[in-house]
């Protein structure tokens, strides 16, 4: 990594073979405490005192892996601001407007069992809530690493679910991390799927390539992987923010899960400190395509109670951003849509002229068929950050 100085925890982390452990067995190893982190970072009480608040409403889980990836001697570090807690979380009032702890309207599209039904084509399932590094920045963070009851109880009934709804034609398999199951419940979950004919094709959404891709280099998974895809059709979005999540080991993980014949997506989030120049996304979506992995969406940040005030970047100036950066990617790298996941469906931020913000709904809710496709301009000021936030135009 480079380190400007001598850190003892950090250069034992640099000697060991991640490759190489029961990533099982290394889940023991997580920072989950203020005391293991206090290891690596050395606190204050008074930074001990404002960081337990944060955690007590939003649990910490890291991976060594993971960890390894920062430097230590740099306060901004981009992986730093993903992993490690911020007393910003503590902010629920600011320059940025309205937040929520869903803004994605999954508590309306709740079908019981952990599943969503937000389009008629498409189910999402939460299979846990449990992952295995809590990024600082997820739009789940009122659920993710909490008790709750929104995961599926019995997957079973989920495929149940799926199988009645003959309008569904994929199923999303989400969490929390669900490849964090043993994979014999992956196996289970996937084989409950295998025969439902009018599903065309099955996604499992997963940040472990990029913070705990020790996972693939279990044999066995890749195996159930593989053997699903032969049948229908699987795909794996995963979720790279910054070129510096792109390492020799990331790209081994996703080698082995091409391997299988599974097609890698990428979503990243707009992240104000962490990706929002355009070198760091010409970086990210060059290192993408290097690695085979397609770059899908950029989601501009959510307005998530304890999220959107540290991180949201403006759209005025997060438009211009995205615009330069695709000026300067080739046609592979520059192919991901700049979205907001809004609760009325997807909407794609186009670009603006001036001060109008030119956005294309790409999916509506099921009791507005009409919304689908419809082009929205919205008038921006110097803060907003979400479609709230704009004089729509009518």
């Amino acid at each position: 990594m480079g380190r400007l100085s001598i850190n003892e925890p950090f250069e034992k982390l640099d000697s060991i073979d991640f490759q190489k452990l029961d990533w099982k067995v290394e889940l023991s190893n997580n920072l989950n405490s203020l005391d293991k982190l206090s290891q690596y970072f050395p606190l204050s009480e008074e930074e001990r005192l404002s960081m337990q608040d944060v955690l007590d409403r939003h649990p910490m889980n890291i991976p060594r892996y993971y960890l390894s990836l920062i430097n230590a001697d740099d306060p901004n570090d981009p992986v730093r601001k993903l992993a490690i807690p911020s007393v910003e979380e503590l902010v629920v009032v600011g320059q940025m407007g309205e937040t929520t702890g869903d803004p994605y309207g999954d508590d309306k599209h709740n079908k019981g069992n952990g599943i969503l039904h937000k389009y008629p084509y498409s189910a999402l399932v939460v299979a846990t809530e449990y992952c295995s590094m809590y990024c600082r920045h997820c739009f789940r963070k009122r659920l993710v690493g909490l008790p709750g009851d929104k995961t599926v109880d019995n997957f079973q009934n989920a495929a149940k679910y799926i199988a009645r709804h003959k309008e569904i034609t994929n199923v999303i398999i989400s969490g929390g991390d669900p490849m964090m199951l043993p994979t014999k419940v992956i196996a289970k979950m996937l084989e409950a799927l295998k025969n439902i004919d009018h599903v065309n094709y099955v996604r499992i959404g997963t940040r472990t390539p990029v913070v705990y891709p020790l996972r693939y280099f279990d044999d066995e998974l890749i195996e159930v992987l593989r053997d699903f895809n032969r049948h229908k059709t699987l795909y794996v979005p995963t979720h790279f923010n910054h070129a510096n999540e792109i390492t020799d080991i990331s790209r081994e993980a996703v080698r082995r899960i091409r391997s299988a014949g599974i097609t890698v997506n990428n979503q990243t989030v707009f992240l104000k400190g962490v990706n929002d120049t355009v070198a760091d996304l010409e970086d990210l979506m060059n290192g993408l395509v290097r690695i085979g992995v397609n770059p899908y969406y950029l989601y501009q940040c959510m307005p998530v109670a304890r999220v959107r005030h540290h991180f949201q970047v403006p759209l005025k100036r997060g438009v211009d951003i995205v615009s330069e950066a695709k000026r300067r990617l080739d046609g592979y790298a520059k192919r991901f849509k700049f979205i907001m996941g809004h609760d009325i469906g997807k909407i794609e931020i186009c670009g603006r002229k001036d001060d109008i913000l030119v956005m294309s709904q790409i999916h509506s809710r099921p009791e507005h068929p009409e919304e689908a496709s419809r082009i929205l301009m919205g008038r921006l000021t110097e803060n907003a950050g979400w479609l709230e936030d704009l004089d729509l135009m009518h």
